[in-house]
């Protein structure tokens, strides 16, 4: 299958949750149907366990599965914004939606929680479940939509994880698979929808 026909795993970062750009994510994706499988982020409801684990204490694994649900609670949101928008959890449910010409919002727990390969720890974030996504389903494109300065696009992963931008797992994650990464930053919806429907227009991120 050529890489256009194959959908393209959008990761909407959770830090659009409350912003002015979160809108005009959502119609630009949302024109794009049959062609985009939605993977959410935590933000605001990963934030909370977070906080929760610094002052309960509770380990890693009980947070590692908090944050899987976090992401389920911000892509209930994400798909209550627009009718095109369906919540899926299986492999069979996303593609169900692709053929019926809808945009599939992941949720993760399903899948995430009994995967083997997924190590419960904060290094994994839904950039990286977002990356062992597109494998799992045979997209090649990931897109990461994040608050990032345009000067970071097409920078090495290890650069970015350094900084905070992505994960520190997403490096392996791309090294393991056939998918390439694409960082677009708040306002850049117009040009991931030309990317979506025609091929990339901006560089890819380096995994090395």
């Amino acid at each position: 299958m050529h890489d256009l026909h194959r959908p393209v795993v959008v990761k909407l970062g959770g830090s659009f949750a409350f912003s002015a750009h979160l809108r005009d994510w959502i119609a630009a994706i949302a024109g794009c149907p049959g062609r985009v499988i939605i993977v959410p982020g935590g933000g605001p409801f990963a934030d909370t366990v977070r906080s929760a684990q610094q002052r309960m204490g509770f380990g890693d694994r009980a947070a590692h599965e908090m944050a899987i649900l976090a992401m389920e609670q911000y892509g209930r949101a994400l798909a209550s914004l627009d009718a095109r928008l369906s919540p899926a959890d299986t492999v069979e449910a996303i593609r169900r939606d692709i053929d019926a010409g809808r945009i599939p919002v992941w949720m993760p727990a399903h899948l995430a929680l009994r995967a083997d390969d997924i190590a419960p720890s904060w290094d994994v974030t839904s950039d990286s479940l977002a990356a062992w996504l597109a494998a799992r389903i045979g997209a090649r494109r990931l897109f990461l939509v994040k608050h990032v300065e345009p000067r970071l696009r097409g920078a090495p992963i290890d650069d970015l994880a350094a900084i905070g931008v992505v994960d520190r797992e997403l490096a392996r994650r791309l090294q393991m698979s056939a998918v390439d990464a694409y960082v677009f930053g708040p306002a850049d919806h117009g040009a991931a929808v030309a990317a979506i429907r025609d091929g990339p227009a901006v560089e890819t991120v380096s995994a090395c």
